[in-house]
């Protein structure tokens, strides 16, 4: 399965109603998560988005930052998020391979893929990450997450709920487990340890941080470094 499952099964309105599906331990999760990425974006700064989806996350970033940009790969979801965001007039969108960005290096202050996005893209992660250091400047912030190990029965009761309503497929409960699950129709869902997070890093900033959020979340910190 690729990254176009988002594109043609899991996009704009479906996507939409998985978050609004979300238990009330998965929101408060979800809100975490985007709380602590905007504590750490410095006012006026400059912030990019990979795999912003319909634009539920630059919503929260956008009162913060002097400009934030948001890519994403599906058209449905991108019209979404340009009809939520009309009144941000400090946000922009456009469709492209986060692996692959066409921004000149050292653009952003901040370059953000939360809520697993670096599984649920489907590339290469080291790649990913190396493409997001190189478009933000020496200093900056380039924040990874993906899911704590003790949050599992609740990311689990979420997927089967998103199950239930047809937005994935049945889930193959005899295949799910250790961080990863997976559904009939070739949908799987992964996740990014602590110590995986720590070895994609390796080398790529002058700093790295890896911290457990809320008992939820793996945020993943990279502070590149001058040249």
């Amino acid at each position: 399965m690729t990254y176009d499952y988002y594109s043609e099964q899991l996009s704009a309105e479906r996507l939409e109603l998985c978050y609004e599906l979300a238990p009330p331990r998965v929101r408060q999760h979800l809100s975490a998560e985007i709380e602590h990425l905007v504590s750490l974006i410095p006012s006026g700064g400059v912030v990019l988005e990979l795999g912003c989806g319909y634009g539920r996350v630059i919503e929260r970033i956008a009162p913060v930052a002097a400009l934030v940009c948001g890519i994403d790969t599906s058209v449905a979801s991108l019209l979404l998020a340009r009809h939520r965001l009309a009144v941000a007039k400090n946000a922009a969108i456009a469709r492209m391979d986060a692996s692959d960005l066409a921004f000149g290096a050292a653009t952003f202050d901040v370059v953000c893929c939360v809520q697993n996005g670096i599984s649920s893209f489907h590339v290469d992660q080291r790649a990913l990450m190396e493409a997001a250091v190189k478009v933000t400047r020496p200093g900056g912030k380039v924040l990874f997450s993906s899911y704590a190990e003790e949050f599992w029965e609740h990311r689990l009761e979420w997927f089967r709920t998103q199950s239930a309503h047809g937005l994935v497929g049945e889930i193959d409960e005899s295949a799910t487990g250790d961080g990863t699950i997976i559904c009939r129709d070739g949908f799987t869902a992964t996740t990014v340890t602590p110590r995986r997070f720590s070895a994609l890093a390796r080398g790529l900033g002058s700093e790295v941080s890896i911290d457990v959020v809320d008992g939820s979340s793996v945020f993943c910190e990279i502070t590149p470094g001058s040249e």
